[in-house]
């Protein structure tokens, strides 16, 4: 007797039952499926009825904007056409494959089949939907930059040198001697840059030097502003003042900038107002010999070596020398560590010297003395008894006029909590209410107020006439000329000086550290008219009464126009700048100006005509021109 009965193979006759189930099942599925499809179809129709007058009003509307286009063939590709392809019905979780889920559709109502394959949807695709073939043009939205809240959010300062002075008295903070050689130099208010970092780097050394306030570490501080706004005299001012109370002479203050001639300005400032004071600043430039430089930065004594320098201002290779090769010369005891034209200094960081300064400005293992309890550790874990250590502060001070916004380019620098002064709003509008900054939101960057911008179309060979109209027909007395190259530069000036009529110099790498010195001299004192120049003078270089700058050569760079134009316009006076452009030239030259935020860029043409009786002279000149290139390539060959 069998416990178990498995119908593994049916008999015929279940076979013809399964059958008839089945057609029967097929017959009330088609019927539904046709009932759907001519309801799909009627409101097709009802729809393409109500969509046939604005779609006539459109075509009458776009016919006279655009050319059109070629008729399709009936039906094709046209959403819920008879002749369009069949849309698959996409498949639900619980339906058959083989069944075209038809095997639920006889136990429901009409309501629910229509609710379950809703015709809206099969006619068309959804409001959301993309489709492809459309006209409609639209800028894609341009992608901000995630920055740090100190970049996003800075201390807004405002712009306007001439109108926003800040009187002396108004910041009592300032010691009285200070302010006493303020005046006697002529100055009786501050400019706002000045204004707003002095009192911030003041109150970071408020009780003394050795410890920072309240016994934390000061914040690093970051300020870009424009060229010409103070930004020299807002870091000279605070550092003196800090360093006033020393007992014992050691380097407390180290200023790095990138350029011999950029070093030598900062070093004047620094005496000034140093003259009456126990401080003593030494220049590091490599314009004298090691030895002699290390003879103003230590002396050596019975017992070792003694200190010679409060202050040093350098460049970085050679302050990388006195770090390796001057016996003596002591970073422990830096206090301030002050970064001028910051974004060209961390392109430099190739050359490595500020790790190595840093290095140089911590304790080291075994050197003791009797102020090693407040020198400098190596950072650590912060714990409870790393904090109870006293020790030195090292704030770092950034100044620029093309400040980075890059974080991963300034986190090379290891700022400590930094805090950033800007002359630009902050991202998305926030800022100060009461700070009024006048300058473009969208702009990269922002220019003195008083700068006029111009550019003038011309051709390679009319660019020299240009120049010399300028100068001869447009009463100019003091211009600076830039070129891309110190060949240009050189070519240029022989040019100048074998027109005539034009007191020209030239000032490039061609010539040592002293020439250059007496030539940016004779510049200042107005015995030069025109002088042709590399981007050596571009960066930071004040010389008073710049009336005129023309850039013979087009900048490549965005900050390399700003620092250009910088060299007038400075202090709140105002100023001009010419740029030569090719047709080649011009539009991405203005592109670059609009996106920087220049306010209005306005065309100069030089007619022929005005060229014209320069010509013969010109041509003359060319040839003597001529003749000096051999010259020189001769004695070059000897």
């Amino acid at each position: 007797m069998a416990l178990f009965h498995v119908a593994r193979y049916a008999g015929p006759e279940a076979a013809g039952a399964e059958a008839e189930a089945e057609a029967g099942k097929d017959g009330r599925a088609r019927a539904l499926l046709e009932r759907l499809q001519s309801q799909a179809r009627e409101r097709q129709r009802q729809r393409q009825r109500q969509q046939e007058p604005e779609a006539a009003a459109q075509t009458e509307g776009a016919a006279g904007r655009r050319r059109r286009r070629p008729r399709r063939r009936k039906g094709v590709g046209v959403p819920g056409s008879p002749h369009a392809p069949r849309r698959k019905r996409p498949r639900g979780d619980g339906e058959d494959a083989g069944a075209d889920g038809s095997e639920e559709a006889p136990g429901k109502s009409g309501v629910d089949a229509e609710a379950a394959g809703s015709p809206d949807e099969a006619s068309g695709p959804p409001a959301h939907a993309l489709l492809l073939g459309g006209f409609g043009k639209s800028r894609a939205p341009k992608v901000q930059p995630f920055l740090p809240a100190w970049l996003a959010e800075p201390s807004c300062v405002k712009r306007n040198v001439t109108e926003d002075l800040v009187p002396i008295e108004d910041i009592p903070e300032v010691h009285p001697d200070l302010r006493k050689q303020l005046r006697a130099h002529g100055i009786s208010s501050y400019f706002p840059v000045q204004a707003a970092v002095i009192p911030a780097l003041l109150e970071s050394a408020a009780n003394g030097f050795l410890v920072g306030r309240g016994g934390y570490q000061p914040r690093d501080l970051c300020v870009s502003a424009p060229t010409g706004s103070g930004k020299t005299l807002a870091f000279v001012l605070p550092v003196v003042q800090a360093l006033l109370p020393r007992a014992v002479c050691q380097v407390r203050a180290l200023v790095v900038l990138p350029t011999k001639e950029l070093a030598q300005q900062v070093s004047k400032v620094f005496n000034i107002y140093t003259e009456a004071t126990p401080l003593r600043v030494a220049l590091v430039t490599g314009q004298k010999a090691l030895a002699r430089e290390q003879e103003g930065l230590v002396q050596k004594t019975a017992d070792g070596f003694r200190c010679l320098a409060d202050i040093v201002v350098a460049t970085p290779g050679r302050l990388v020398d006195h770090i390796d090769q001057t016996l003596g010369f002591s970073l422990q005891h830096l206090r301030f560590l002050v970064i001028d034209e910051a974004d060209r200094m961390i392109d430099s960081m190739h050359q490595s010297w500020l790790p190595r300064v840093v290095a140089a400005a911590f304790h080291r293992e075994g050197a003791g003395g009797p102020c090693a309890l407040l020198q400098r550790r190596q950072p650590q874990a912060v714990t409870a008894a790393s904090t109870c250590w006293p020790q030195m502060p090292l704030q770092k001070l950034l100044f620029s006029a093309t400040l980075t916004q890059n974080p991963e380019k300034l986190q090379q620098l290891g700022l400590y909590q930094p805090r950033l002064f800007s002359t630009r709003p902050a991202r998305g509008g926030h800022g100060d209410p009461d700070v009024d900054v006048d300058v473009d939101p969208g702009g990269k960057y922002s220019f003195p107020a008083g700068l006029s911008h111009h550019y003038v179309p011309c051709g390679l060979r009319s660019k020299p006439l240009v120049v010399l109209h300028l100068l001869l027909h447009m009463g100019f007395s003091r211009v600076l000329c830039f070129t891309n190259s110190r060949e240009t530069s050189h070519r240029l000036f022989l040019l100048v000086q074998a027109f005539g009529g034009v007191t020209v110099a030239e000032f490039s790498s061609r010539y040592g550290p002293s020439w250059r010195k007496a030539i940016l001299k004779q510049f200042e004192q107005g015995k030069i008219q025109l002088l042709i120049s590399t981007d050596a003078t571009a960066r930071g270089i004040d010389v008073p009464g710049v009336q005129l700058v023309v850039n013979y050569d087009a900048p490549q760079y965005l900050r390399t126009y700003v620092h250009r134009v910088g060299r007038t316009a400075r202090a709140g006076k105002t100023g001009q700048a010419f740029t030569l452009l090719l047709k080649v030239q011009e539009r991405r030259f203005l592109r670059m100006l609009a996106e920087a935020g220049v306010p209005e860029l306005q065309r100069h043409d030089t007619p022929s005509e005005l060229l014209q009786p320069l010509v013969p002279r010109y041509e003359e000149a060319l040839s003597q021109l001529e003749r000096a290139v051999q010259e020189e390539q001769r004695r070059k060959a000897a």
